[in-house]
């Protein structure tokens, strides 16, 4: 018995042996392959680098070409390369006799450098704060993850600035509507030129020698101020109302979003005290700029749309907190 089992024994451990050996033969042979396949990966890897970065530049050059496309209204009347429409008025018309003043409550460079300050710095900080403590990756082709994230969101604010101002622009060049202020810029009166009350004139001449003030003077419709205002701080609270998910500000956040839709109704309405706006061009201000804000959030920019959690069950993603520090992958 000790003999058959013994003979058993080594019967099936040569088979044994010899699969053993045909196995490290196989390793052997794949790792030799897999050698070779490394080699040619290691050999394959700068011309992947330099497609991706081919990939790279051609996708940024994209973007900014589309900045530079939405753009081309703004700085052609910003630059004074087209002139406004030369709008005629009604004489005795009231609303266009108000006096000129000197000083703005609220001048261009103080609406651009707060508006574009206060949104971008926040939206910096958060991202940045996100990034780094609750673990947020990013599916862009940028590798840098500060770098990705500012890149998608601040990219998103400032071409829908571009968008919005075009389209400002775009209304005052085309309807060339006086403002309020216009016969003070202008240095005349209904008396100066001998107009029939009621009629309509077409023809006239300013006294003010500098032009480009009374091109100025006819780009009331519609309130640049009011609609970069209320997009920039519209669009602010649409961010506020997407990343500060913290429970203890149920009240902290309406308060916020209230004070800066507030800034943007003020500012909005110093332009018609500073009588360089008529009332309609200040609503039709707000109405362009919050509706730019809101589809500049919701569908062009990633603040809202979800994001996907990995490695996790539907169970453990149904269970989880919202102020949860998983990583999560937008």
């Amino acid at each position: 018995m000790q003999k058959v089992n013994s003979t058993g024994t080594n019967s099936n451990t040569l088979p044994r042996d010899a699969e053993l050996q045909l196995r490290l033969a196989d390793s052997g042979g794949a790792g030799e392959s897999t050698g070779n396949g490394a080699g040619n990966h290691f050999l394959a890897k700068p011309e992947e680098e330099s497609s991706f970065c081919t990939k790279r530049r051609m996708l940024v050059g994209l973007d900014v070409i589309c900045l530079c496309v939405a753009s081309i209204p703004f700085f052609a009347c910003e630059l004074k390369a087209v002139t406004p429409y030369r709008r005629g008025f009604f004489c005795g018309d009231s609303s266009i006799t108000y006096p000129n003043k000197d000083k703005e409550v609220i001048s261009d460079s103080v609406l651009i450098i707060g508006g574009i300050a206060i949104t971008g710095i926040t939206i910096a900080l958060v991202e940045c704060y996100r990034v780094r403590f609750r673990g947020v990756h990013s599916r862009a082709f940028v590798r840098n993850l500060y770098v990705s994230c500012l890149y998608k969101e601040l990219g998103s604010f400032m071409f829908g600035c571009c968008v919005g101002q075009s389209l400002t622009n775009m209304a005052k060049l085309s309807v060339g509507r006086l403002r309020p202020n216009f016969l003070s810029v202008c240095k005349i009166t209904y008396e100066s030129i001998n107009c029939t009350l009621g009629s309509y004139v077409s023809q006239f001449d300013c006294k003010e020698t500098n032009q480009k003030l009374v091109e100025e003077a006819r780009k009331s419709f519609f309130s640049g101020h009011a609609s970069f205002a209320m997009y920039t701080m519209l669009y602010l609270a649409f961010y506020l109302q997407a990343r500060l998910s913290w429970r203890g500000a149920r009240l902290l956040r309406p308060l916020i979003q209230f004070l800066l839709v507030m800034i943007a109704i003020y500012t909005g309405l110093t332009r018609i005290s500073d009588y360089r706006h008529h009332p309609s061009d200040v609503v039709t201000g707000f109405i362009q700029g919050g509706l730019t804000a809101y589809w500049v959030a919701f569908y062009i920019s990633s603040m809202f749309k979800p994001c996907a959690r990995p490695n996790l069950s539907p169970t453990s993603m149904s269970l989880e907190s919202p102020l949860s520090s998983q990583q999560t992958v937008c």
